[in-house]
């Protein structure tokens, strides 16, 4: 997702990651079907995305601070004109003293108009780095190093390893600690590898970026020089000890529970009872060690590599992790460096980078304002009908299964019917009455909050599972499964035009809000969401024939998607790394049809804008990935991202889809229909 005040909307999770936010359906708005966004000329059996989107993608440019513009980027600047008139507001009255100090909304405007401080944020400039940075320098030898990288994870998150509290994937009650890998600045590990021209020139300019970062933090020239080489090479070797991200996403291959002895023996460099008691862990009752490998190599470098090497890593890292909240001339390099993988033209203005802090920081605060002006209890009353709605036709296509055997089945039933569903924002917002907040200290009130939600995180360990806990903010645009708490999340920042309008007719709202659902339900019996059962264990519940059925349909999705081309005619989609959602999107798509055809009965129904309802459904989801993608962010994407390019989530699916073909009228040579015996049968 979108990193707090980055410089432009990095995006992705459901469908694309992107924090926002909206308006109300109650607002005067778009028609929920425009003709002029249509492509007549190109017809609707040959290339669907381009017939459905055609004139909006002519008409319309990408704003030059964003790497792609599409439905979630429109629903993004909506959303974040309402956080725009929010934020000002809260910033005004704690300036004033109309909010209490130390109050809610308090703190939402404190820390929003210390964000928004430029000139107090430019006076100091890197000053705020020094003290991180001297610690850091005040590493006399090696054997110091271990006990340094303990204080310093828990001052600032510096350790070259993902770490926290984890939901145990095979005892889905209760908290244990993760570990695996990390580190990394570059998009993923083939970046530090590749020998093409443009992943070279990355590299090239990653160290000239590093080297510039460190003098703004205030090295000389040549050091700075030096560290550029060091942290490139530093990298490199965490690249080579990790997993690439088709390795990762096997859930059974990457789970290794131990104890704190076999964690010791594994990686005995670091003390890691010592470790876990300084980061705050009342208990380490186990350890997930997701990579073992990439343990034990990081280990060997603790032992290995150069005193000079590790605290060059560790100063760039300090550097980049708060280049953001630091004067425009970080910004600025930051952006430079950020254009080569996304495109971008423009830094993203200020005050959408200051929401985006706000939100990272203390969303549901703000999510509480947000959902009070844009989410109705008459939207959310509907959006419950819609969930509901597609339970009911899942479940149906479960049943009728004629692969799926009677050993299998009742399993898959339980699973969904254990469903949580959790809609629009919290039943119990989260309490931040502990977080302090200081008026005029943007880089202070950034690691207060950062502090505050690790100290949070490791407080979980050893205790029994929160499952009212939500993992998004309620401006989000996204949605999503989880299926260590079998939950599907839809945040009220999605919950809006294009994808959800409370005045659109069925047809919209069920081919893309219907479809969004649906994607998230199936998500659950996905190649990965399958393996874990009804109570979120990790946990083989199929029959062998189903699995290896299963398995073989899914294959039929990998072939697809790797024939589909981006860019240019070299650069292909990875159908094993988007496997799990194209499935969502296939899925999701035919429990959504369903239960759209139920919900509107068999009785005749008039066109709206010349479209029947059957065929307004899949235009419906077609104009919500509508996108356009600047070529370095769709190249970047195709090698990092586990979601396919958006003309692909549309023709994919639907080319499988033999009601997308009755609807339209498609012959059986038509490019939108895939030959019977290439289409997968899933649901």
């Amino acid at each position: 997702s979108l990193a707090a005040e980055s410089s432009g909307p990095l995006q992705h999770r459901l469908l694309h990651l992107l924090p926002h936010v909206c308006r109300s359906g109650t607002e005067a708005a778009a028609p929920a079907l425009d003709r002029t966004n249509l492509d007549t000329t190109c017809a609707a059996c040959t290339d669907f995305y381009q017939f459905a989107n055609g004139g909006w993608l002519k008409k319309t440019k990408i704003p030059a601070a964003y790497p792609s513009y599409g439905g979630f980027e429109e629903l993004f600047d909506r959303n974040n004109d309402v956080l725009h008139d929010i934020l000002d507001k809260a910033a005004a009255d704690a300036k004033s003293g109309k909010s209490k100090e130390g109050s809610n909304a308090w703190k939402v405007g404190a820390y929003y108009g210390a964000c928004m401080d430029t000139v107090t944020i430019d006076k100091i400039g890197a000053a705020p780095l020094k003290p991180l940075l001297d610690s850091i320098n005040a590493i006399a030898t090696s054997a110091a190093l271990p006990a340094a990288l303990i204080q310093l994870e828990h001052s600032d998150g510096l350790t070259p390893f993902g770490n926290g509290a984890e939901q145990d994937p095979r005892d889905a009650t209760m908290m244990i600690v993760s570990l695996g890998q990390g580190g990394l600045t570059l998009p993923e590990r083939d970046y530090y590898f590749r020998t093409d021209s443009v992943t070279k020139n990355i590299r090239e300019k990653f160290t000239a970026h590093v080297s510039a970062m460190m003098v703004l933090a205030g090295d000389a020239p040549d050091a700075a020089a030096a560290a550029g080489k060091a942290v490139l090479e530093f990298e490199t070797q965490l690249a080579k000890a990790s997993r690439a991200p088709v390795a990762l996403r096997d859930p059974v291959a990457n789970y290794h529970k131990m104890t704190l002895a076999d964690l010791q023996k594994l990686a005995p460099h670091i003390e890691w009872a010592k470790f876990y008691q300084v980061q705050g862990a009342p208990s380490v009752p186990a350890i997930d060690v997701g990579q073992p490998e990439f343990i034990t190599a990081l280990d060997g470098m603790i032992a290995s590599a150069p005193l000079a090497s590790w605290k060059a890593y560790l100063r760039w890292h300090e550097v980049h992790a708060n280049a953001a909240a630091l004067s425009y001339a970080f910004v600025h390099e930051n952006f430079n460096f950020e254009q080569l993988l996304t495109g971008a033209k423009e830094v993203l203005p200020r005050w959408k980078r200051c929401s985006g802090s706000v939100d990272n920081a203390i969303g549901e605060l703000l999510g509480q304002e947000f959902v009070a002006k844009t989410f109705p209890p008459e939207a959310k009353a509907r959006a419950v009908k819609i969930v509901a709605n597609l339970i009911d036709a899942l479940k149906a296509r479960l049943d009728s299964l004629d692969w799926m055997s009677a050993q299998t089945k009742p399993q898959a039933l339980a699973k969904l019917a254990a469903f949580t569903r959790k809609i629009g924002y919290p039943d119990t917002w989260r309490d931040y009455s502990t977080l302090n907040i200081t008026a005029g200290q943007h880089f202070a009130n950034r690691h207060a909050a950062q502090r505050f939600e690790t100290a949070r995180n490791w407080n979980k360990i050893g205790k029994p599972v929160d499952r009212a806990e939500w993992g998004m903010t309620p401006p989000t645009v996204n949605a999503y499964y989880n299926p260590q708490l079998n939950e599907i999340v839809f945040p009220a920042g999605i919950l809006q035009p294009p994808f959800y309008n409370a005045t659109a007719d069925d047809a919209i709202n069920y081919g893309a809000m219907g479809a969004v659902i649906g994607h998230e339900m199936t998500h659950g019996f996905d190649d990965q969401g399958r393996q874990y059962d009804k109570d979120g264990n990790l946990k083989d519940w199929w029959a062998k024939a189903d699995a290896a059925k299963y398995v073989a349909e899914a294959d039929k999705v990998v072939m697809q998607f790797n024939s589909y081309k981006i860019v240019d005619t070299t650069t292909h989609v990875n159908g094993k790394l988007t496997l799990g959602e194209n499935i969502a999107d296939f899925g999701g798509l035919t429990v959504a049809y369903a239960a759209f055809k139920k919900a509107i009965g068999d009785g005749p129904h008039e066109k709206i804008d010349g479209f029947t309802p059957e065929q307004r459904f899949f235009l419906g989801w077609a104009q919500a990935w509508r996108s356009l993608t600047r070529d370095e962010y769709a190249r970047m994407l195709v090698n990092a991202d586990p979601h396919a390019p958006s003309k692909w989530r549309v023709n994919g699916p639907l080319s499988n889809m033999p009601e997308f073909k009755a609807a339209f009228g498609c012959a059986d040579s038509s490019v939108m229909v895939r030959p019977a015996a290439s289409r997968p049968r899933i649901w």
